[in-house]
């Protein structure tokens, strides 16, 4: 069987595994922040701040729905990096298939609910009226684009549940560069707005998903279904949906705080929605170490709770939080410095004020970085154990967070009030995060020593 791409990540040393898994899954990301980097940078500069602001203003909606598709997508391929720790190949494949019908089913519904919605939405989060048509524009057609989502994010976790970090890179480098020729064609070539930049993205998503069954067809012999794999059994359904429904609800969850907070934000006016956006771009791309390393954990855990081994997984977390500290304080050291120069490759230099704000965000979210490389770690960690469902608490931690800094410390401290409210949110969701990961691996050792 042609396999060679699959890793075993029972047998080794935590921190060689930890560290050859991610760094794959890292390019892959910054890959990933680029083509969206180009997408701004284009608007931003080519388009104007209105347009900027709005497509920034659809960033929290986006995130519920759309970090809703990837949660469910992630938690689908938890069952499936369990048996192939195991090494239950018949039921790794009989997992995937039913994850295929699921997320048929899961994208042809909110497709078609979220794009009759989705304006409405941006006027209830009271979007600016300058920004409006941007947003919507936007953002539909990034909806429209679900079923593709759930494509690229079901075969990328599926490739990772059995090992491979590398491929999905090589997809996404090439997926990056079309982006990149999509945005000059349709945005600078065709004067097709803010929905060019939409539709270069939705279609780079496309080929890169394409690309996965390709090659999963070609090269991952364990992974090739037969028709019996897709009859319908009710226990791979409801093991997959106890693991998607509380990945994809705690994404959501989250985006709630997000989204309460994006209105405040909202209604501080068009240079501080435009700073906040553009601090979120630059901090996208900073922070993708730490979503590495959190898939990275999912992996790692489901592979060894299914062979087992549960003695590695607090050896993993100690490897994986020593790679995120490290990580975090040269963050810092880099955004202090320079961060208003990157706050340049997506606002011109004349707009001192956006500068200013965007720059003073990305100093406060570096200095907790730690904490957020630790929320990472921890909550995919315990999601690879199996128990998906505190991911939704972890969510609601975030969520409140976010919500009162948006009651409570906006009208109070304005722009610095925006800036505190993910830190915040990091805080408390650790603070539940790590007795939940103990919890849950005593748990784990009482049922092994049962059997």
């Amino acid at each position: 069987m042609s396999n060679k791409a699959t890793k075993d990540l029972t047998v080794g040393s935590p921190m060689k595994l930890i560290l050859g898994f991610a760094v794959p899954m890292l390019l892959g990301m910054l890959f990933q922040q680029f083509y969206n980097v180009v997408d701004t940078m284009i608007v931003g500069r080519f388009l104007g701040k209105y347009a900027l602001a709005g497509v920034g203003s659809t960033g929290s909606i986006s995130f519920m729905i759309i970090g809703f598709c990837m949660g469910v997508a992630g938690g689908f391929s938890i069952p499936i990096s369990q048996t192939f720790g195991a090494k239950d190949f018949s039921a790794m494949r009989k997992f995937f298939a039913h994850a295929i019908i699921l997320c048929s089913i899961f994208a042809v519904v909110m497709t078609f609910f979220v794009s009759i919605f989705c304006r409405r939405i941006l006027v209830a989060m009271n979007t600016p009226d300058e920004v409006l048509e941007y947003a919507y524009s936007y953002i539909l057609v990034i909806f429209i684009g679900i079923p593709v989502i759930y494509m690229y994010n079901l075969l990328s976790g599926v490739l990772r549940a059995v090992g491979d970090s590398k491929h999905p890179v090589v997809f996404l480098v090439i997926a990056s560069f079309l982006n990149i020729a999509l945005d000059l064609i349709f945005i600078l070539g065709l004067r097709m707005g803010v929905m060019g930049a939409a539709l270069a993205t939705l279609i780079s998503q496309l080929v890169s998903g394409v690309l996965c069954i390709i090659f999963i067809m070609k090269h991952v012999d364990i992974l090739h279904l037969t028709k019996r794999d897709f009859d319908i059994e009710h226990r791979f359904m409801l093991k997959l949906l106890n693991m998607g429904l509380p990945m994809g609800l705690q994404y959501s969850i989250t985006a709630i705080g997000s989204v309460v907070l994006q209105i405040a934000v909202n209604g501080q006016g068009a240079d501080i929605v435009a700073a906040v956006t553009t601090a979120g771009k630059v901090n996208m791309f900073f922070v993708c170490p730490f979503d590495a390393l959190g898939s990275t954990m999912s992996t790692y855990g489901g592979q060894n709770v299914g062979a087992g081994k549960l003695d590695r997984l607090d050896k993993g977390l100690k490897a994986a939080g020593l790679l995120g500290s490290v990580y975090s304080v040269i963050a810092l050291g880099i955004l202090y410095i320079g961060g208003r120069y990157f706050a340049m490759l997506f606002m011109s230099a004349s707009e001192v004020a956006v500068l200013d704000y965007a720059h003073q965000m990305l100093i406060w979210n570096s200095v907790f970085f730690i904490p957020l490389a630790f929320v990472n770690i921890v909550r995919f960690l315990i999601q690879g154990m199996g128990f998906s469902m505190l991911a939704i608490l972890a969510g609601v931690c975030e969520m409140i967070a976010r919500v009162g800094a948006a009651l409570i410390l906006v009208p109070a401290f304005g722009f610095t009030g925006i800036c505190l409210a993910s830190p915040l949110a990091w805080i408390f969701a650790d603070v539940f995060l790590f007795p939940a990961f103990w919890h849950s691996r005593n748990k784990l050792m009482k049922i092994t020593s049962a059997k």
